[in-house]
């Protein structure tokens, strides 16, 4: 238990993925929602591979799908624990291989086929973890990937993969990436005073930059308080670009105290219970509150999830990845 409990945690703290339950009470921390456990070890996550590289290939040339093949050493240090705990249990990083490629694991520390497929690919022996996404006969669609510190990096690659073989690049894969790379780089914070925070919420939701928005009380007065990357929007542009009337930088991030119902327009829909990054969040909250539906910035498991929401069920589920109150300066 001890040792679930660990890596649950470790993946909070380096994967940027916080999962919170929308509650009268206020976030609390949930489980990660995924793909069915395919019994992994640790260092595989929670994606379900193939371990033979000859019949990747060949469902590769039947579906026409790319292999992304993941080069682990099984069992392996903290380097492969951590990336198969973090970055290989992001549901969405999992759907997306799932769904796109075809997923073969090579364990970089074996002899036979292992072997044989790390020299095809001059792969190291006893090596940290490395992704390739290749074609059915073996060519690179994306640079090598041997950051085992990054989770933006895979995804970058899914989606460089998915544009050079002429698929579509779906709406959440973007948006992950752009959530992603902002945490990695490093977010700023700033809270702004406003007549509404509903309103407000959903004006900064839409501004390209911003990743994160919650509403509250700061000083006795409605705040929303908003985390974005600063390489793109700066803290005065946040201010003079959003609609509402009436903002106000503060001063200070302390003293914020979230709202019970984040996300207004989301938490009055069954959609308020499908799990999402902050970044999706936003822009589905936008959505709703415009009269549409979400489902363009979700993904096909998250939607099927809002889907099973009987009506009248008012039950609030985990619904967001990354918290305001865990953003630093």
């Amino acid at each position: 238990m001890f040792s679930k409990l660990f890596l649950s945690m470790l993946a909070l703290v380096l994967g940027g993925a916080f999962f919170f339950r929308a509650e009268k009470s206020g976030p609390s921390e949930a489980p990660i929602v995924a793909s069915t456990d395919p019994g992994n070890p640790v260092e595989l996550g929670d994606v379900h591979w193939l371990r033979d590289l000859d019949t990747g290939m060949k469902q590769a040339s039947l579906s026409g799908k790319p292999l992304l093949i993941l080069f682990q050493e099984v069992p392996g240090c903290s380097n492969c624990t951590r990336y198969g705990s973090v970055t290989l249990r992001h549901p969405l990083i999992v759907e997306a291989i799932e769904t796109y490629f075809v997923p073969v694991c090579i364990y970089n520390n074996k002899g036979g086929k292992d072997a044989e497929a790390l020299k095809k690919f001059n792969e190291t022996a006893w090596n940290n973890p490395v992704v390739r996404i290749v074609n059915a006969e073996g060519k690179d669609l994306a640079p090598r990937m041997p950051d085992f510190r990054s989770s933006a990096e895979i995804v970058s690659g899914m989606l460089l993969s998915l544009e050079k073989t002429g698929q579509e690049k779906p709406a959440y894969l973007q948006l992950l990436e752009e959530e992603l790379m902002a945490r990695e780089t490093g977010v700023a914070t700033a809270t702004f005073t406003m007549y509404c925070f509903w309103a407000g919420e959903k004006a900064f939701g839409a501004i390209p930059g911003v990743v994160e928005t919650a509403p509250g009380f700061q000083d006795g007065k409605e705040v929303v308080r908003v985390v974005y990357n600063p390489a793109v929007v700066s803290k005065t542009q946040l201010e003079n670009l959003t609609k509402p009337k009436g903002i106000t930088n503060c001063a200070k991030n302390e003293g914020f105290r979230t709202d019970q119902e984040p996300k207004y327009y989301l938490y009055q829909t069954k959609w308020r219970q499908v799990s999402m990054t902050s970044l999706q969040a936003c822009r589905a909250n936008l959505l709703v509150a415009e009269g549409n539906s979400p489902e363009p910035v979700l993904s096909p498991r998250q939607i099927a999830q809002g889907n099973k929401v009987k009506p009248g069920d008012k039950q609030a589920g985990c619904w967001t990845l990354g918290s305001v109150a865990k953003a630093n300066d």
